[in-house]
């Protein structure tokens, strides 16, 4: 093999991370005649098959699987080449940030405020969605950062790094009206209180399901959300108490007018920037993780 044709490998790299020639088309927003005319192109070029099917999937070959392992270092360096290049254009560059929706919204807005406030002519551009759905973007470089609550899963085929943020308590807040009921005695109080929860799939309610097993409460919960802004207008509305971040306090009381009952002792949400960029280079990516490290989450 003299010389490889990029795109190709390009295809190859986006059938083996998505798993299938279908799910690569919708990626690449080609059609999948395209792409396995492209693969074809490739298994000659390289001399061998790179897939081979196994029922009615494809599973990579020997070769196709070390052809992947120098696909991910080509396409993780060309993804870091392409911010260094922006991080060095003026003035019209966009920060492309995906953010987990069980993240407390004002959480994300502290952390993202300074790529707005400074005078630095960036642009912000900011998409929700599920941690896996989010990678699969930064994978193909659609997303510059993703703010997570959770660490990637260490089984998955993207390559990227988490950096650390911070992490704060989790508060449990109630209407000022029922601050009596639930203060005294805290928390043997929540149990059979109405309860807000986030959803299963966020690491807050995991770590919230420990704690009440851990204090022997059971709460009657009345809802669960994966928006946590959705959350909070529940119990804005007196639907039932509810936790949130505790670095966020101030803002949630007067904001959903309502007050701290107390904390769940042992109970933290930690924040992650996640890049593809292990050593980070892109100065807006830099300044946000800093800033929130040093300002947001000084303990960090």
């Amino acid at each position: 093999m003299r010389h490889l044709n990029y795109s190709h490998l390009q295809y190859f790299w986006t059938v083996a991370n998505e798993g299938s020639i279908a799910r690569a088309s919708e990626v690449l927003h080609i059609t999948p005649q395209t792409i396995s005319g492209q693969l074809k192109l490739l298994d000659e070029a390289v001399g061998e098959p790179l897939f081979q099917r196994v029922g009615r999937g494809l599973e990579l070959t020997d070769t196709g699987s070390l052809v992947k392992q120098y696909a991910d270092d080509i396409f993780t360096l060309g993804g870091e080449l392409a911010q260094v290049v922006r991080g060095r254009q003026a003035a019209s560059q966009v920060l492309n940030v995906g953010i987990v929706h069980s993240i407390a919204k004002l959480i994300s807005y502290r952390v993202l405020h300074p790529v707005v406030a400074a005078d630095s002519g960036m642009r912000l551009s900011c998409v929700e969605g599920d941690l896996d759905e989010l990678l699969a973007d930064l994978s193909v470089h659609r997303l510059d950062l993703v703010l997570s609550d959770r660490r990637m899963p260490v089984n998955t085929s993207v390559k990227a790094y988490n950096h650390s943020l911070g992490d704060s308590p989790i508060a449990l807040f109630c209407k000022p009206t029922a601050i009596r009921r639930y203060k005294t005695d805290f928390p043997q109080t929540l149990h059979g209180a109405p309860m807000l929860m986030p959803g299963r799939g966020s690491a807050m309610r995991r770590e919230l399901d420990d704690w009440f097993e851990r204090m022997k409460i059971e709460p009657r919960i009345v809802a669960e959300f994966d928006d946590s802004a959705l959350l909070k207008m529940f119990g804005a509305g007196d639907a039932g108490v509810f936790p949130a971040p505790h670095a966020i306090a101030p803002e949630i009381e007067r904001m959903y007018s309502a007050r701290v009952i107390g904390m769940a002792d042992g109970v933290r949400e930690t924040y992650l920037a996640i890049s593809p960029e292990r050593r980070l280079k892109n100065p807006a990516v830099l300044a946000v993780i800093e800033r929130a490290r040093e300002q947001l989450f000084p303990a960090a």
